[in-house]
């Protein structure tokens, strides 16, 4: 058994460790309201556009943008893979990339190649680490991303559809369900997918000015970036809430840990001291 010496070393140190997580979850707290906020200002839009976008591919239109044809063969598919910078916020990380990685495996097995475009620096880790085809990479976007840091990496996959070196585009995230809840998630940007909704089941066109091909294709531009922006933004509170519950959870265990070793040291004391009076009482009856 450890001496009481050992044990209050233990304590001490878990005792550090506690305050440390309880410090982790109370910032992940105020920067998740600030989070929240910033992703309920972003969220409208990125919604509005996304019904307008997925109309536009269930009309009828004298001009089809090729971003909105289903390629009749899938040769080559493109992720774009959106994770954390940071760690110590659960399994939000590891269970988007398990979802990630089990449906490149199945898009491999059909002969599919695949292209990723990882953004956060866990992302990059993980697809360098494999040796996946990184077609352009994104990290360090902090808690406030800018739309300006994400054009460039949206633009490489936009052009290689358009010149037909990938036929699908796919966006893997983590969806915000509520503060104890993510929800990882892969779901198709190109080509866009008309809604099922009842509201868009009626085939007329817009009116369209300037020509169609000149809005079609700057509106269509903008459809993939405000859902990846989105996608970006919604993440960055995934990884706070995450955070938080992860360090209220290990606050908690450290409380238990030191519980624990509380118990052991009252008892190594006891023990200590059992001994003690036992050597007096045998030292007094050797007189």
């Amino acid at each position: 058994m450890a001496t009481a010496k050992e044990i209050r070393v233990k304590i001490s140190s878990v005792k550090s460790t506690q305050k440390i997580t309880r410090a982790m979850e109370l910032v992940a707290a105020s920067k998740l309201r600030k989070c929240q906020h910033r992703m309920s200002l972003s969220k409208p839009y990125a919604t509005k556009i996304r019904q307008i976008i997925s109309h536009l591919a269930d009309s009828n239109t004298e001009y089809r943008h090729p971003f909105l044809d289903k390629r009749e063969k899938l040769q080559r598919v493109g992720y774009i893979v959106v994770s954390s910078d940071r760690g110590l916020c659960g399994p939000l990380n590891s269970a988007l990339f398990r979802s990630v990685l089990l449906d490149m495996k199945e898009k491999e097995r059909q002969g599919i190649e695949v292209d990723v475009c990882p953004i956060g620096t866990k992302a990059v880790q993980l697809f360098k680490r494999i040796d996946t085809s990184i077609v352009a990479q994104a990290s360090h976007l902090g808690e406030k991303p800018a739309m300006s840091e994400l054009i460039g990496v949206i633009k490489t996959l936009l052009d290689e559809y358009a010149a037909g070196k990938i036929d699908a585009l796919y966006i893997c995230a983590n969806d915000f369900v509520n503060t104890m809840k993510q929800q990882p998630y892969i779901e198709t940007l190109l080509p866009v997918v008309a809604d099922d909704s009842s509201e868009l089941k009626h085939h007329w066109d817009y009116i369209y000015e300037p020509e169609a091909k000149t809005l079609l294709d700057y509106l269509l531009r903008r459809y993939v970036e405000s859902q990846v922006y989105q996608a970006v933004i919604e993440n960055v509170a995934c990884e706070q809430a995450a955070r938080m519950v992860a360090m209220k959870s290990a606050t908690d265990n450290a409380g238990e840990i030191i519980n624990d070793l509380q118990l052991v040291y009252n008892k190594a004391r006891q023990s200590a001291i059992t001994q003690e009076i036992s050597e007096i009482v045998a030292g007094a009856d050797a007189v």
